[in-house]
């Protein structure tokens, strides 16, 4: 059915990108969330208009940019998220710190009655007692919101009801509010929202809900590291003024984490930045904790203008704590570049010869830059490392200066001595290794190459006569870097057996894929074969009998005489037809190998051979059909080349026995035989015996020289 140009939709942009994700539908969860904090958000409102005169807490505009940052960190996670919880938690929170602001306001006006005084005054003390209830909700619900788990529910629930009997306490002592209830219920929920959140942290399962967890404790941390700061500065300099005014301005990070969190983009940015934080607040609470510690506990407050002194200097500190790392890098690079004569340390080149190791450089190339890096680093005259070769001799792979190639063979006893020996020094290479020795003057260290056991190589450096000598530093240094280098070269050793590995069954591959293309070209070849007999021969001698028995029945009655004849001779032409049938299925799978087995199907065979042929197959019992026929067969062709080559006057033995879960055959001719190296043992007859044999996971080897005759032998493995 054809389509018109108006039944075709366009094709909206978004929805062939990848990064475009549908915003979750609105919830009714979401729209009480965003109720609760427009609510929270006037009453916060009308308590600093009402309580224009009454001191509220920090103050009328702290407080209500406190309870603004819940209310708009709520509506933005119900945006974000409206199927969660975790905006309508925040949205109360919110709700009940509006509640205390109102309640304040109202307790503390001195034109208004006492019924609005009191109601105000109950107001405050319900809504701080159940703080410490909805903190405790708060975190034991993070990420989302949800308590998942009958023990939250319950801790949760227990918060509740523990605020609910703080605020009858409370309710009893208006107008004045106790805050050791309240304070010793907040220390309660804040060690169990602790151990919530830990237990959390552990059980998250995916990237996005560790992170969500990540941001409220950044949010805390800060808040927390900002307001001890702002304390230590009070303490030591009276500034700022008053330090509770920092420490609720502070306390706004915590919603705005909470908010920084439910994002999705800016969620997983956390790791990062928390690293930094714990850097940075860990580097404050050491220099605050050090001014403390020596200004207030073994000094003197300061006084007067020590005050503007003392807070330079702790800015002095803070400034050179956080230059303190980059500064330190610079400087050791520096240094170690003007003493070493290169930006690393000796014991850098160990450390850096691992990176190396995963660029893919050739090993010789990266022996070469090990051998410049040692003679740099430990001032050297000479660097060298030897590498065990291919014929099992240590050869001198790289020298820095080049000194050109050299090779050094070991005995058993001195392989087994060099490779447990340790760095040693002249004195010991004079003993064992005198090749690598120079002169008499020079300083030297040998460091063996060894991984399990096995001597791989050595490394050598020498320092001119005279010269420092080496001390235990370098001799460590020695020994990890001759350790790392066995490693690689121990790779490299299983690299190259693994290659070769992988070659032969490549050449193995590549033989069985011509051998089974063989195999069919010679089961075709046979096909064709027994059709050209079957037409040729039994074919002709049917239709010669059919046109014979047609004449007989034609001249019966005229002739009876000449019918008797011509039946006589058509019995003799049936005879002869049968007995081609016979040797034809004969070459195609011999009756006697199927119902007697291989020895007797061999001596028929052999009675039928060109050549006088024996037969020793004593002891032999019956196998699988494809081993017998392997067998055969390969004894028929080996028999056939025989007649072929052995030439006049030549017998054949034929030879079968059964040893160590294997099958043996051999068939061996005492004629004129020839050379291997001619390579005519790799011709069609013992291809043809090698793929069948191979097939069924045998061999087939040739032993033959001129005049002394050939052997085909063959193996077939029997398994149980």
């Amino acid at each position: 059915m054809a389509t018109s140009l108006d039944d075709i939709q366009p094709l909206e942009l978004a929805s062939i990108r990848d990064d475009v994700r549908e915003r979750p539908p609105w919830t009714s969860r979401a729209t009480a969330s965003l109720v609760l904090s427009a609510v929270a958000l006037v009453v916060s409102v009308v308590a600093a208009l009402v309580g224009d005169r009454v001191p509220l807490g920090p103050g009328r505009v702290l407080s209500v940019v406190l309870v603004a940052a819940w209310a708009f960190a709520a509506v933005f996670v119900a945006v974000h998220r409206p199927r969660e919880q975790l905006a309508e938690i925040m949205a109360l929170a919110a709700i009940v710190g509006a509640a205390v602001l109102l309640g304040a306001a109202l307790a503390g006006r001195n034109v208004a009655t006492d019924t609005v005084r009191d109601f105000g005054s109950g107001m405050r003390a319900v809504a701080i007692a159940f703080l410490p209830g909805v903190a405790l909700h708060l975190v034991l619900g993070l990420p989302d919101g949800a308590l998942r788990t009958r023990a939250r529910r319950w801790w949760t629930g227990a918060g509740y009801a523990a605020s609910a009997v703080v605020a009858i306490f409370l309710l009893d002592e208006r107008p004045d509010i106790v805050l050791w209830p309240v304070l010793t219920l907040a220390a309660a929920a804040a060690v169990v929202g602790l151990i919530g959140y830990v237990a959390r942290t552990r059980a998250a399962k995916t990237v996005q809900e560790r992170a969500r967890l990540q941001w409220p404790a950044w949010g805390v941390l800060v808040a927390a590291a900002i307001s001890l700061t702002a304390w230590v500065l009070h303490e030591l300099v009276d500034w700022p003024e008053p330090i509770r005014a920092v420490a609720v301005t502070t306390s706004v990070l915590v919603p705005l984490s909470l908010a920084l969190g439910a994002s999705e983009r800016i969620a997983v940015r956390i790791d990062r930045l928390l690293v930094h934080t714990i850097t940075m607040a860990g580097l404050a609470a050491m220099v605050a904790a050090s001014y403390l510690l020596i200004v207030l506990g073994l000094g003197r407050s300061p006084t007067g203008s020590e005050k503007t002194l003392l807070a330079l200097s702790m800015l002095a500190a803070a400034v050179a704590a956080l230059l303190w790392i980059p500064v330190r890098q610079r400087l050791t690079e520096f240094g170690t570049r003007r003493v070493y004569g290169e930006r690393h340390a000796p014991d850098e080149v160990i450390r850096t010869f691992g990176s190396r190791l995963t660029r893919a450089l050739p090993l010789d190339e990266l022996l070469l830059q090990l051998a410049e890096s040692l003679k740099k680093t430990m001032s050297l005259s000479v660097a060298e490392v030897w590498t065990r070769g291919s014929t099992g001799r240590l050869e001198r792979a790289v020298s820095v200066p080049d000194r050109g190639p050299a090779q050094l063979a070991l005995g058993a006893e001195e392989e087994t001595v060099v490779a447990r020996a340790g760095v040693s020094g002249a004195a010991w290479a004079r003993i064992w290794l005198p090749a690598v020795l120079v002169s008499d003057e020079e300083v030297l260290r040998v460091a063996p190459i060894t991984n399990s056991g096995e001597l791989l190589g050595m490394i050598v450096v020498r320092r001119p006569g005279g010269g420092l000598p080496f001390d235990e530093h370098d001799d460590q240094a020695l020994i990890d870097l001759a350790r790392q280098v066995g490693l690689a070269l121990h790779n490299v050793k299983l690299d190259s057996a693994l290659q070769e590995s992988l070659d032969e069954v490549k050449r193995q591959a590549d033989e069985l894929r011509a051998s089974r293309a063989r195999v069919v070209e010679a089961g075709d070849a046979q096909r064709r074969r027994i059709e050209r007999d079957l037409h040729d021969g039994a074919q002709q001698h049917l239709v010669a009998l059919a046109v014979s028995v047609n004449l007989v029945r034609q001249i019966a009655d005229s002739d009876p005489d000449t019918a008797k004849a011509m039946l006589e001779q058509i019995g003799t032409d049936l005879q002869e037809a049968v007995q081609e049938l016979r040797n034809l299925a004969h070459g195609i799978y011999p009756p006697l190998l199927m119902d007697r087995g291989l020895a007797e199907a061999l001596s028929a065979a052999a009675g039928r051979a060109a050549l006088p042929t024996g037969v020793e197959a004593d002891g032999i019992g019956r196998y699988p059909q494809a081993v017998e026929a392997a067998v055969y067969f390969c004894c028929l062709e080996a028999l056939q080349n025989a007649a072929k080559h052995a030439g006049e006057g030549a017998q054949a033995m034929i030879t079968v026995r059964e040893d160590e879960h294997a099958l043996l055959f051999e068939v061996r001719d005492d004629g004129a035989g020839f050379d291997l190296a001619t390579g005519a043992h790799h011709g069609h007859g013992f291809v043809n015996m090698s793929d069948r044999v191979g097939a069924i996971g045998g061999s087939i080897t040739v032993e033959s020289a001129p005049g002394h005759g050939t052997a085909i032998r063959g193996r077939i493995p029997l398994n149980d």
